[in-house]
C-alpha cells in the first residue's frame, strides 16, 4: 500500500475541528438522555474511532454496544445495496434509548437495513448519529439525529473510514487523489 501522503488530495476535516464537533454532539447527546438509560450502538469498523471519542464525550452513564454491517466489501468503492450483518447486538435493545453511531451516510441503504432491523427489537428510542452524511449520494432516506458534517460527494478516508482497510487511524479526513491511487502498483 502506497503512503497516504502520495495519495491524499487534500484535508477535508483537519483533526483538531473533528475533536471540536465531536465534543459538540457528545454534549448535546448528554443533555438529551440526561437521567435516561442509553446504548451506543457502533457499525464496525468504520465507527470505532468516532464512537471511542464521542463516547468520552458524553457525560451521562452508557454502554455500548457493536454490530458488523457491510454492504461494501473490500476494494469495493460503491454499495451493493443490500446490507449484510456478519456480527449481530449482544445486548437486548427493547425499552432502551439507542443511538446508532456510524462513520458515514452515503446511498443510506446500510443504515436503513439496520434501523428497520433494530426498530424490530422494540427499542424505546432509536436515533443516528452520523460523523459524516454525503447527501448527494442518498438513494435511501435515513434520518441523522445527530450529524458531525455534510461533505461533497468526495471518496475520502481517514478518522475511521478506510482506503482498502488502511488509514482508518489517521487523525484527520481526507480526500482521495483518485488520478493518483488509480495508478498504484500492483
Amino acid at each position: 500500500m502506497q503512503n497516504y501522503q502520495d495519495i491524499l488530495a487534500e484535508i477535508l476535516i483537519e483533526a483538531d475541528v473533528l475533536q471540536i464537533r465531536v465534543a459538540e454532539l457528545g454534549a448535546q447527546i448528554s443533555a438529551d438522555y440526561q437521567g435516561e438509560d442509553l446504548l451506543l450502538i457502533c457499525i464496525l469498523r468504520g465507527g470505532v474511532p468516532f464512537m471511542v471519542d464521542l463516547s468520552r464525550n458524553i457525560t451521562v452513564p452508557h454502554m455500548m454496544d457493536f454490530m458488523a454491517v457491510s454492504s461494501y466489501g473490500v476494494g469495493r468503492r460503491e454499495s451493493s445495496g443490500s446490507a449484510r450483518v456478519s456480527l449481530d447486538l449482544t445486548m437486548d435493545i427493547r425499552d432502551r434509548n439507542v443511538v446508532l453511531v456510524e462513520d458515514i451516510v452515503d446511498s443510506g441503504h446500510t443504515i436503513a437495513a439496520v434501523l428497520q432491523m433494530l426498530g424490530t427489537r422494540q427499542p424505546k428510542t432509536l436515533k443516528v448519529c452520523a460523523l459524516l452524511d454525503k447527501p448527494e449520494r442518498r438513494e435511501a432516506h435515513v434520518p441523522v439525529d445527530y450529524l458531525g458534517f455534510t461533505i461533497p460527494n468526495k471518496f475520502v478516508f481517514g478518522y475511521g473510514l478506510d482506503l482498502d482497510e488502511y488509514y482508518r487511524n489517521l487523525p484527520f479526513v481526507g480526500v482521495v487523489d483518485l488520478d493518483k491511487y488509480n495508478q498504484k502498483p500492483a
